[in-house]
């Protein structure tokens, strides 16, 4: 996994106005990350990477305060049915 963090901005008087009306919100930077995963194949790996991403970005929102700008997801390696109740490692 890797991480980039930029501090957030200065808000200026018409950006607090703004995010008062929108109610109180404390961004207190951006993050840019790349994370890695293992999933379990067969299955619709584009929704599985779809649901890391929000789950990730909802998590360091509420964590950190911090808005992410950028989640880049790759997929490692799959893991088949097949071969979880085996020793072998590939599945012909």
């Amino acid at each position: 996994m890797s991480t980039s963090v930029r501090r957030a901005p200065e808000r200026t008087g018409a950006g607090r106005e703004a995010e008062s009306a929108a109610g109180p919100r404390a961004v207190l930077g951006e993050a840019r990350l790349h994370i890695t995963v293992e999933l379990g194949y067969p299955s619709d790996i584009g929704e599985q990477c779809a649901a890391v991403r929000r789950e990730v970005t909802e998590r360091i929102r509420g964590w950190a305060g911090m808005e992410v700008s950028d989640l880049a997801v790759s997929v490692e390696r799959l893991h088949s049915a097949h071969t979880r109740h085996t020793d072998r490692e590939r599945v012909r």
